[in-house]
Formats: structure tokens, C-alpha cells, sequence
């Protein structure tokens, strides 16, 4: 979507990915039985959708907040693992599904600190 409206956040890629990760997310949540609904879809939802939140939220900061907002973002990231991990014991998603988070995740998780290593050799600047 293109908007006249820019937030210089969204030109990071581990923002695109991270919303992109949790889109796939809602749309595995969507076969999960009712009694999931306000459980571990919920979680998993919140978790994936936290990454990009912490991203977005974070970059308008100093570079020491950004960092710490990463810091977040990462570990909703790895509260993802759990949950996909969850999904696949529960039987709610197969073992190739998870396999697909989990290189999601991996990816963000590089991506986010790649990014904060960038960030603390700028603060040292």
C-alpha cells in the first residue's frame, strides 16, 4: 500500500518480514479449535504481532531505546518458538509448518541483532 503519509520505520526490512510473519501466524491461528480462541491462538497472535509493534514503537527513540525496544521485539520473537512449538505437540499445525516458523523466526531474530549491533556501534560514535 502506498500512502503520502511515510514513517521512516517501514523502509526496514525486519519490519516487512515481522509484519509478514504475522500475517501467516493469523492466518495458521484460524484452524485452531474454538477452545483455543482466547489461549494459545491469542498468544501466538500477540507474540508475532509484538515484533513489528516493538519495532515500530522503539524507532522514533534514541538509539539506546531502539535497542531496548529490539531487545523486545526479539524475545516476542522467540515467544513465537513456543508457540509454534506448542501448535505442532497440539497437533494444530504439522511438523513443516513449524519447520516454516521456526526459519521465520530465525531470520527476524538475525535481522533484529544484526540491527542492534548496528545501533550500539553508533552510540559509541
Amino acid at each position: 500500500m502506498e500512502s503520502e503519509y511515510y514513517f521512516k520505520f517501514e523502509d526496514l526490512e525486519m519490519y516487512q518480514k515481522a509484519l509478514d510473519f504475522a500475517d501467516v501466524v493469523n492466518g495458521q491461528v484460524k484452524s485452531y479449535p474454538k477452545h483455543e480462541k482466547y489461549q494459545l491462538a491469542s498468544q501466538f497472535i500477540r507474540a508475532a504481532d509484538s515484533i513489528a509493534l516493538n519495532i515500530a514503537e522503539g524507532s522514533a527513540g534514541s538509539h539506546a531505546n531502539f535497542n531496548r525496544y529490539l531487545q523486545m521485539a526479539w524475545d516476542s520473537a522467540h515467544e513465537c518458538v513456543v508457540c509454534s512449538t506448542k501448535s505442532r505437540r497440539r497437533v494444530y499445525i504439522s511438523e513443516k509448518v513449524d519447520e516454516e516458523n521456526r526459519a521465520a523466526v530465525t531470520e527476524l531474530s538475525k535481522m533484529i541483532t544484526s540491527y542492534k549491533k548496528y545501533l550500539k556501534k553508533k552510540m559509541k560514535t
